[in-house]
């Protein structure tokens, strides 16, 4: 189906939203969200009033005299994310799909107001600022390495530390999903990955229905629960620092886990939850993937075949900034892993390997063997996030 100046387009049902800077378009069939600038908008909505792209072109071009307008390839751009409706009146083929079933609808906004409202949220940031205060304070707070260890067993360190860790991270993505539930919204939980970690993730993309100013709560959600967890377990280790050894064990070990949680969501070079903050409050949206494309079309042997520049007019210097700070921070991270966490994988499998060669009526046999189960089942969740991610099809 050709599309030429004389042709007259119809878009299919959406929904638009004044947002910061741009505007925010809702593909109300499939729920996919899209951000487009002014001129945009304006030649979509010419073209539900039956205009032709010729006389849409040429009246943008008068009222733009500044801006790049092509039609055609607009128009392309559109049949690409499937919101034409029809062409010159022929109804166009739409890919099947529809919008994807979201749950936690059994969790009411009543509930999730209770715990996200004017009145609490002032209580996270006051929690936020006694944490500081109690570990600037309190050094013996302070989470050490030695905290992720509570047994010279380590199947009793794994299961431990799973235990612990998948806890605090439920928590953690329940503050999301209690958030969303407080403006009414469905979602969902999914394993994803940042970088070399895998991660649980709760789906916040209906959040683009919201206001700016409602958004942030939401994406702040999680690290408010681990801000409650993270006082109690503080508390804990203050008041209670002769309890039996195994439960002050868990306490420090709760406490080292949330701590790290709370400064890995500084890392924004990574899509965090403070990056959806950054992103927010800029109105900058998409930094990841514009540092990503700018990065790529930088180093001749990753460069890009598109010279499509996709970055909204104002924006390069933002991402210019971003994409050097992106590049530092992938360059820590890798640092960090090669020099902290590989040799404590290596020495873990140095220890462990010898023990496989015991007899499997032997304890160490099974000790060793719980964990390389736990090592090849979080590599087998990370090669299934890596693969869903960029083998899309």
């Amino acid at each position: 189906m050709n599309i030429s100046l004389q042709s007259s387009l119809s878009v299919v049902q959406i929904q638009i939203r004044k947002d910061k800077k741009n505007y925010i378009v809702e593909d109300l069939a499939s729920g996919d969200f899209y951000e487009m600038p002014e001129i945009c908008i304006e030649a979509i909505q010419l073209m539900d009033k039956g205009i032709t792209l010729g006389e849409i072109e040429e009246t943008l071009k008068k009222r733009f005299p500044l801006e790049e307008v092509n039609l055609l390839d607009f128009s392309q751009q559109l049949l690409d994310l499937d919101l034409i409706e029809a062409i010159d009146g022929e109804k166009v083929m739409r890919k099947e799909q529809g919008k994807e079933r979201l749950g936690f609808l059994w969790i009411s906004q009543k509930t999730g107001k209770i715990f996200f409202n004017k009145m609490t949220i002032p209580l996270y940031i006051s929690l936020f600022i006694a944490n500081l205060f109690l570990l600037l304070t309190n050094p013996y707070l302070f989470p050490r390495y030695q905290d992720v260890f509570i047994s010279n067993i380590m199947a009793v360190n794994i299961i431990a530390y799973l235990g612990v860790t998948f806890t605090l991270v439920l928590i953690h993505e329940f503050g999301h999903i209690l958030a969303m539930r407080a403006y009414n919204l469905p979602t969902k939980l999914e394993v994803g990955h940042r970088l070399f970690l895998v991660v649980l993730e709760t789906d916040m993309a209906s959040v683009w229905s919201l206001p700016s100013k409602d958004r942030n709560v939401l994406y702040m959600a999680g690290l408010c629960f681990d801000n409650v967890v993270l006082f109690a377990a503080l508390l804990g280790k203050m008041i209670f620092p002769n309890l039996s050894g195994i439960f002050l064990a868990l306490i420090s070990l709760a406490v080292y886990d949330v701590f790290i949680r709370v400064v890995y969501q500084c890392c924004v070079y990574m899509k965090t939850d403070l990056y959806y903050v950054f992103e927010n409050v800029t109105g900058y949206y998409n930094l990841m993937e514009n540092a990503k494309w700018k990065i790529r079309n930088k180093l001749p042997f990753l460069k890009s075949k598109t010279t499509k520049d996709e970055v909204f007019k104002g924006e390069k210097y933002i991402v210019f900034g971003y994409s050097i700070f992106y590049l530092i921070g992938v360059t820590v991270s890798l640092l960090l892993i090669t020099i902290f966490y590989l040799p404590v994988l290596f020495y873990g499998i140095e220890l462990a390997l010898p023990n496989l060669l015991e007899s499997p009526s032997s304890f160490l046999f099974w000790d060793a063997l719980l964990f390389f189960a736990q090592f090849f089942l979080i590599l087998i969740l990370l090669l299934r996030s890596w693969r869903k991610k960029y083998l899309k099809t």
